[in-house]
Formats: C-alpha cells, sequence, structure tokens
C-alpha cells in the first residue's frame, strides 16, 4: 500500500521509528475535547460489550434455546436499521453534544433497567428482548452524532489518526468486553456486568457533558423523510463516498464468514466450542494489533487506493482461510483479515468525514451505522445460505472470490476513487 509524505519530507523521515509507525497519539495529546470523547466512547463500548454477553447468558438460562439467544440480534438489528438513517438526520438538525448527552442518558438508563431485573431475578424474556430493541434503537442515534462530532473537534490533519484510535478503543472493548464479561458474570453474577455497564455509561456521560456545544450545522428545519432523502440524493451523486459504503458490502455481505465458523471448527480442524471461540476472536485481535502499528495511516494520501487494497486483502485472507488446513493458519489469516478491515474502516472513515459537507455529516454517519450494522449479517445469511447449498469451503472460497471482483468491477465504474487525494478531497 503506497503512502505519500506530507510536505515536510526532511522532518517525517527524521523522526524516530516509533512515532512514525507505532499508534499516533496526538489527537488525545493535542485535543482534550476529542480525547474525553474517545474515552467515554471506549468506555461505554467495553460495557456494552459485556452487557452482550450477560444478555445472551441471561436468556439462554431462561430459555435453554439457541434461537432465543439468536431472536437477540434480530431485536437490536430492526431497531438500529429504522433510527440509523433518522437519528443521523437529528444529529444534523440539533446540538449535537445535546444528542449525544441524551441518547447515553437512554442508554444508562437501559443498563439500570437490566441490572434491576437481574438484581430481582426476573425471569421475564420479553424485557430482555426490549432492552434490547431501545439499545439498538438510542444507538444508532448516539453513534452517528458522535462520530459527526469528530471533525469539529480536530483539524483536518489528525482525522485519520483519529480514526485509527476509534479502530483501536472499539476492538479493545470488541476483544476485552466480552472476556471481562465472563469473568464478572462468573465471579459476581449478571447483575455486576449490568452495574457495570451502567457506571461505563455514566463515565461516558461526564465526558460529553465536558465537551463544548455543538450547535446546528445545517438549515435547522426538523429531521423526517425529506431530510433522510436529502442526504441519500447526497450520497448517490458522490463518488467517492458512495465507494466507501459499496466497498465495505463487498467485504461484508459477499466475504463474511463468522456464521460458518461453528461448522469450520469442526469440519477443518477437529476442534470444539474453544476453536469457535478462537476463530471469532482472531479478526478483532488483528485489527488491534493494526491499530497499535497505525502511525502510518496519517501519511497515506491515497485513501481510496488504500480501501481498494485493504479491501482485497480481506478477500484474499478470506480466501486462504478457507484453503486452510491447520488451524494456526486460519487463525493467522483471520487475524489479517481483521487488520485489513481495521486499516479500511479507518480511512473510509476519513474520506467520509472529510468529503461530506458538516451539515449532512450525520445523515451520511447514520448510513454509515446502518451498512456496519446490516452489512455482517447480511453477510452471515450469504454464507450460511451457500453453505447450505454447497459446503463450508465453497462458500468461503466462493465468497472471497466475489468479493474481490466485484470490488475491482466497482473501481473500475468509479475510477476517480482510486485517485481520491486527501490534500484535494472530492466528495
Amino acid at each position: 500500500m503506497s503512502s505519500e509524505f506530507p510536505v515536510d519530507e526532511a522532518a517525517e523521515v527524521a523522526q524516530p521509528v516509533r512515532r512514525r509507525v507505532m499508534v499516533d497519539l496526538r489527537p488525545l495529546q493535542t485535543a482534550p475535547a476529542y480525547r474525553r470523547l474517545w474515552i467515554g466512547s471506549t468506555v461505554s463500548f467495553l460495557g456494552a460489550q459485556m452487557t452482550a454477553v450477560a444478555v445472551a447468558i441471561q436468556v439462554y438460562s431462561l430459555t435453554g434455546s439457541s434461537f432465543a439467544v439468536g431472536a437477540i440480534g434480530i431485536c437490536m438489528l430492526v431497531p438500529m436499521i429504522m433510527f440509523g438513517l433518522y437519528g443521523g438526520a437529528v444529529a444534523d438538525a440539533v446540538d449535537r453534544r445535546r444528542l449525544a448527552l441524551a441518547s447515553s442518558t437512554g442508554l444508562a438508563a437501559v443498563s439500570i433497567v437490566l441490572a434491576v431485573q437481574a438484581f430481582a431475578g426476573s425471569q421475564a424474556l420479553w424485557l430482555l428482548y426490549a432492552c434490547v430493541a431501545l439499545q439498538g434503537a438510542l444507538t444508532a442515534i448516539n453513534n452517528p452524532t458522535r462520530l459527526a462530532m469528530i471533525p469539529r473537534l480536530l483539524p483536518r490533519d489528525l482525522l485519520t489518526s483519529a480514526n485509527a484510535l476509534g479502530q483501536l478503543g472499539h476492538n479493545l472493548g470488541f476483544t476485552l468486553g466480552p472476556l471481562l464479561g465472563g469473568v464478572v458474570i462468573g465471579s459476581l453474577g449478571l447483575s455486576a456486568a449490568y452495574t457495570l455497564d451502567a457506571i461505563g455509561f455514566c463515565v461516558a456521560l461526564y465526558t460529553l457533558y465536558r465537551l463544548p456545544a455543538m450547535p446546528i450545522g445545517g438549515d435547522g428545519r426538523a429531521p423526517g423523510l425529506s431530510s433522510v432523502l436529502e442526504g441519500l440524493r447526497f450520497l448517490r451523486t458522490r463518488k467517492n463516498v458512495l465507494m466507501t459504503f459499496l466497498a465495505d458490502m463487498c467485504a461484508m455481505v459477499l466475504a463474511q464468514p463468522r456464521a460458518l465458523f461453528p461448522a469450520v471448527a469442526g469440519g477443518f480442524y477437529g476442534g470444539g466450542t474453544r476453536t469457535v471461540g478462537l476463530l471469532a476472536a482472531a479478526p478483532a485481535f488483528g485489527a488491534v494489533a493494526a491499530a497499535l502499528v497505525s502511525g502510518w495511516t496519517a501519511r497515506v494520501r491515497r485513501q481510496g487506493l488504500a480501501v481498494l487494497i485493504a479491501v482485497t486483502v480481506w478477500g484474499v485472507a478470506v480466501g486462504l482461510f478457507g484453503l486452510s488446513r491447520a488451524l494456526w493458519i486460519g487463525v493467522l489469516c483471520l487475524a489479517v483479515a481483521g487488520w485489513a478491515d481495521m486499516v479500511s474502516a479507518v480511512f473510509r472513515n476519513t474520506i467520509l468525514q472529510v468529503a461530506t459537507p458538516d451539515e449532512l455529516l450525520g445523515r451520511l454517519q447514520g448510513v454509515f451505522i446502518v451498512v456496519v450494522a446490516g452489512g455482517p449479517r447480511l453477510g452471515d445469511f450469504t454464507a450460511g445460505t451457500v453453505a447450505a447449498l454447497t459446503s463450508e469451503r465453497v462458500a468461503i472460497l466462493s465468497g472471497a472470490v466475489a468479493c474481490v471482483t466485484a470490488l475491482w468491477l466497482l473501481a473500475a465504474r468509479f475510477p476517480g476513487f482510486a485517485r481520491y487525494d486527501a490534500r484535494h478531497p472530492q466528495p
């Protein structure tokens, strides 16, 4: 993946290798407001992952049904998709700090309800599903709002580094949250995990309270269908921004192998549940490793080309996973895929934030949330369907080929994306 140096090349080359390779901490060091936002987001996401484990365990203990546990995902996904677009429109119509405070307060309240019902020994399955659905709706409002804040808190030249830090926080939560949740639940019970999540949201509320006001960036009209459609029209006509979504869909819809991990663990490697857990964790660990050495991303200017290369690496790594016979090779391939996905996410987010006008950024971040939430789940369905008709190996290999093929067909259809230059961003 090629990169270009800023104007002061001599000074850049003279920097210590650690500064040029390791994760760039300048956004945290130089922007107190961004630092508060990052800390709050990371802590709350860690708690949310603990709660996800706790809810799954509680639902299974009540029902003994894997289907009932799987229904948790649908309960969260449907409102997340429904409210993702609308939440982004709201973020373009009101003070984003106040909206983030309101939605985070709602999420904290849901965690408190979950803690109370666990302390009370509730057997109400409907209450758990209702809490999960409300979490999905509030998250669909909260996340686009937080992401839309970032360009107001940092200069443009630090946005790539900030997105790398965001990916680091996200993937640390994704890896450590379930592990910590398992330890806390095993030692102190479900109520303790829910309580820690509520405390995490209180930390997030404090960090949001300390942020500066972020008044309306657009025309201030009330959010509604016309506002959402305006954002979608912008996306349809801005090819570079559109390609950030299409490239991610190539990876997540066509070459997402996680639904096949239970079958692959036994069929490929002769393992059991521990092997499934190892396969599921491998991409996140690869993403964390990539974030820790993400200093180079701040110097990449051909960011569209970087996305194309990263998604290609994802597809190739998934294909090699499908060909693997040894568990360590399969885990390594998935870790490389996670590494590539993190790199792709950093540049896709940066292009979106820089090339989108502030008054439309909330709506586009809402679309981003919908794609990020819905793409992998649609990919689970695609992989499962192909595997049922053929085999797990065929499903993985065909998905990988389809991902890379579709990606470069789109790149040929929109050639300007590969030429996208961070110095002269064009939507």
